[in-house]
């Protein structure tokens, strides 16, 4: 039961938090930078399966450790960590491979990664934590 909690907890802490960040630097950051190759609307059914996929990552990666060990810290490190390799993968993919992208939305974007997932990971293990008790 705490395994679910932890997800709906990343589910929202997670749908939450990069709401804020793409809504409010869509257009300053990434538009400026990368707008001859970004959609105009989302595709949303791959936005909701990636979060769906990369919420249960955090689960295995980070907030599983956590529980295992009791403290939530364990789930802001390992969390940080897997955001930052999964952002890089992507970022550094990226930049390597298309004609039009950026080294300053790729460090951007990693560092977002980085900090996202690892405060989605703390506060689900510290939710998961909190119910176990």
């Amino acid at each position: 039961m705490s395994y679910v909690f932890a997800y709906v907890t990343a589910a929202l802490v997670m749908g939450g938090l990069d709401y804020l960040w793409l809504s409010n630097t869509s257009g300053p950051i990434y538009h400026r930078a990368l707008g001859a190759v970004m959609a105009e609307n989302p595709n949303m059914t791959a936005a909701v399966a990636f979060y769906l996929i990369y919420i249960l990552g955090i689960m295995i990666f980070a907030v599983r450790p956590a529980l295992a060990s009791g403290d939530w810290r364990t789930a802001a490190v390992f969390g940080a960590l897997f955001g930052f390799f999964a952002y890089a993968t992507y970022d550094l993919t990226n930049l390597a491979t298309l004609k039009v992208w950026s080294l300053k939305v790729s460090l951007i974007d990693m560092a977002w990664g980085t900090l996202l997932t690892g405060l989605t990971a703390s506060m689900a293990a510290l939710a998961a934590i909190k119910l176990a008790r």
